[in-house]
This record gives C-alpha cells, structure tokens and sequence, in this order.
C-alpha cells in the first residue's frame, strides 16, 4: 500500500501543483522583512496567521522542506518501480529476438541476391557484426535471420534526469537547511563577526572576522554610482589570512562562504581637520582630529575632544544642519562644549575665550554593504544541471534499436527482407532500415589475398641460368 502510493503519478502531480502555487504566494509575499513591515501591510491577525504558517521565510519552513522531501521520494520510488520493469531489456547479456515480431513490422525494405545463401551469411553477418554492438544469427524454416541491437544503454536516459532532478531537490534542500543568506554593513577600518539574516533582526555568527580595509566609490557625470569596491580581509584568530578587493559580480569566497558587494552608504565621519585659531596672537594651527581622540591645544591653551557628529544639529531651538560637537578644556577653568556647524565656518567665535575652532574639512567615510551567502548544496545543483542536459539529450535524440536482416532462400535467388525498431524515432529507424537494405545490396566479398610462390632451389638456379 505503501509503495503503491509512492509509485502514484497523482502525487508527483499534486505535490508539483502545490509547490507551484506555494512558490507563487512566496513571490507575492516579500521574504524576511522587518516584522513591523509586515504588521503595517497585513495586519496583527494576519501577520499573527502568516508568521505561524511560516510565509514569510516559506523556502526555510518545515512543510516546503517536507514537500521537497516527499517529491524526491517519489521519484525515487517510481524510478526504481519502472527500472525493475524493464530489467528484462536493460540487464541481460544475450538479448532474445523474436522474428514473428520483424515480420509484422509494415515498413521494410527487400531485395533478391543472387550469391548463394552460405555466401550471403558471411558477407551480411560480417557487416551487421561490425555496424552492431551486439548481433547473432538464428536459423528459420526457409533460411536464417541475422539480428543486431544497439543503444540499449538509452532506456537509461530517462533515469538520468530523474537524477538529475533529484540531485537539483536535495541540493536545494541541503541549502534550505544548513545554508543561510545575510547581509553586513562595515564601515571602512571596522571588522564584524556575525551577519543579520534578512531584515529581521536575527544574526548569525561567522567562522571568522571580516574586515572592511577601504572603500571606494565612483560617480558619473550625472551624480549616479558608477562602480564601488571594497577591499575585505578575512582574519583568523586576529591574523590575516585572505585579502580581495571586490566588485559587483566578483566575490570573496573562503570556507564555503560568498561575499558579494551589494550596496554602500554614508557613514558619520569620525576624523576631521580642524582650524584653531589663537585670539591673542592670532596665530592658525590645523589639527587632524579623530573622534574620541584628546589633542593638546597650541600655545599651551588646553586640551580638546571630538565627541560626535551630529547631522540635525540644533541651536536655541533652531535647526543647523550637520555639526561636530566637542569638548575644550582650557589649561585653567571648567570644560566647555564647542558645537562646530559645517555651514557656518565662523560659527565658534560668539563663543567667549581664548581660542576659535572652525572645521576645515571632513573626512567622508562610507560603509560597504555585503551579501553574506552559503549554500553547501551549491555543487549538487550545478552536478544537477549538467547531468539534467546530458540526460535529456540521451532522452530526445538516442534510441534503442533493433534490427532483423532476414534471408528467405528461393529456387535461384534468396530473398532479403530488412526490418528494424526502435523505442523511440520511428522515422529514424525507417530511414535507417533503408541505407541497411542498401548497404548489404552492394556488398562485395573481400578480395582473396594471392599464395606467394615458394620456389625450390632448382627452380631458382634455373631462373638466374
């Protein structure tokens, strides 16, 4: 009962249509979003209803995996259940032949020979020996029959892309299961150690350190992104051990696991320029700052921090625009915050004391945006592929076939009738049947080699004489 049900071609079909459509309502419904998003566009009951049925990461929920399993089954199943019917065809050594079932054959070819019957048996069974991978002779009431058979090895060609899918399922489902899709933002020096899976909070740690070494960005002339590169190094127990630089298409592959550059972004700088300018001598010294960094003030005036950048700095109420806020401390007094807008260069002096700090410029610093993919069953899809094409060749444009050469011995002549079957390409076979029947009309017997004369020794000395 059981393996009836799995030999059903009601459940392929089924199990086909139920992927079809569920595939299509993931299409529909965007995968490992933000739950929130999810909320926002269907509701709390059905986001509720969907999150339980798993849509919204269907091809990672249990039942897909489950309908991938079933499918594959099936065709296991129904494979072996049609190979063990065919065995009498593919795994024998001797094929038997069945003349009754030539001569019922309507399309054939026939011609008389003239050469006598023992003459014809050499000369055909000969050529039909070397045309065929298997051939055998049998006699019959009025003369004989010479069979030959080739391709049989074909009949596999179905069971090879039924390998072929299976291999494209279990792939698949292998990546399902232990693989995983990610993304991670670096910014430019920084290293992460884990990537976020989808939009949906989760993260999943990584078996080694990536580390983002520099970013670059090209722009054309109307302002949009013409190439960016990100050069990434991959560390192992804080030492390096691979270093690319990458481009669109062009990942970084280590352990199995893919980084491709997908998108980039501005990043808050955390290294400015700075202008100081001395009140009493009026002097300029320029600073590189780095956030967090405590610089010593010129003329001995004090210390100075970058704390942050803001980008929707306010000032009494009123918005600014993007600052950097800092802390001054003078050699004697109390710390005082310096707030530094980027649009108003002159902005520090309303500030009362001994030193004015304007930005002079500001390092734009970008993070890389990479997708962080695995996929251990990447290999049996590709094997998949290959073995789907080659069996679908052998399926469409091979074939089994048989053919009986059958000697009809008459009063003066013989009687050749040609046949032939196939399991497929009938016309094929017609066609063939023809050049056959051609083929053994022109035959001509091989020349006989001449006997080389020995000659004794008087005839020799009689032929010098």
């Amino acid at each position: 009962m059981v393996w009836k049900f799995f030999t059903s071609i009601k459940l392929t079909v089924v199990v086909l249509l139920t992927l079809a459509v569920t595939s299509i309502v993931g299409t529909l419904i965007p995968q490992n979003e933000d739950p929130a998003a999810y909320v926002q566009a269907y509701g709390e009951f059905a986001f509720s209803l969907f999150s339980t049925l798993g849509l919204f990461d269907m091809y990672h929920s249990w039942w897909f995996q489950s309908l991938i399993v079933l499918l594959t089954v099936n065709i296991v199943v129904c494979s072996i259940d049609r190979l063990s019917a065919t065995r009498n065809i593919l795994f024998v050594r001797k094929p038997a032949f069945d003349v009754s079932r030539f001569r019922k054959i309507k399309n054939k070819e026939t011609f008389d020979d003239d050469r006598s019957p023992e003459q014809i048996r050499t000369l055909y069974a000969s050529y039909v020996e070397r045309a065929f991978r298997h051939s055998q002779m049998e006699n019959t009431e009025k003369g004989f029959c010479i069979f030959g058979e080739k391709g049989r090895w074909t009949r596999f060609g179905v069971y090879t892309v039924h390998l072929s899918v299976i291999l494209l399922l279990v792939g698949g489902l292998i990546g399902s299961i232990f693989g995983f899709d990610g993304f991670a933002n670096i910014p430019e020096g920084e290293t992460v150690t884990s990537v976020r899976l989808g939009n949906n909070g989760k993260t999943l740690p990584l078996p080694f350190e990536l580390r983002c070494d520099d970013f670059n960005v090209s722009f054309y002339d109307s302002g949009m992104p013409k190439e960016y590169r990100s050069s990434l190094t991959i560390l192992e127990d804080g030492q390096p051990v691979l270093t690319k630089e990458i481009i669109v298409n062009d990942p970084l592959r280590y352990k199995g696991i893919s980084m491709f550059q997908s998108s980039y972004g501005p990043m808050p700088p955390n290294k400015a320029s700075l202008n100081l300018t001395s009140k009493q001598t009026g002097m300029i010294y320029t600073k590189q700052v780095i956030v967090g960094e405590v610089i010593d003030l010129p003329e001995n005036l004090g210390t100075f921090v970058l704390n942050s950048f803001d980008s929707a700095a306010s000032f009494r109420g009123q918005n600014i625009g993007e600052a950097l806020r800092g802390t001054l401390t003078p050699k004697q007094g109390n710390p005082v915050e310096v707030l530094l807008p980027l649009r108003f260069p002159s902005f520090d002096k309303m500030r009362r004391g001994n030193l004015i700090v304007s930005v002079a410029a500001l390092e734009q610093r970008f993070y890389t945006g990479l997708q962080v993919t695995s996929d251990p069953g990447v290999w049996l899809v590709y094997m998949g592929f290959i073995i789907m094409i080659i069996g679908c060749y052998i399926t469409f444009f091979m074939s089994h076939q048989q053919f009986c050469v059958e000697v009809v011995q008459k009063s003066n002549t013989c009687r050749v009738i040609v046949s032939g079957k196939a399991n497929k390409n009938k016309l094929g076979v017609q066609a063939k049947v023809k050049r056959i029947s051609e083929k053994l009309a022109d035959l001509k017997p091989r020349p006989e080699k001449p006997e080389a004369k020995i000659r004794t020794g008087a005839e020799g000395a009689g032929h010098r004489a």
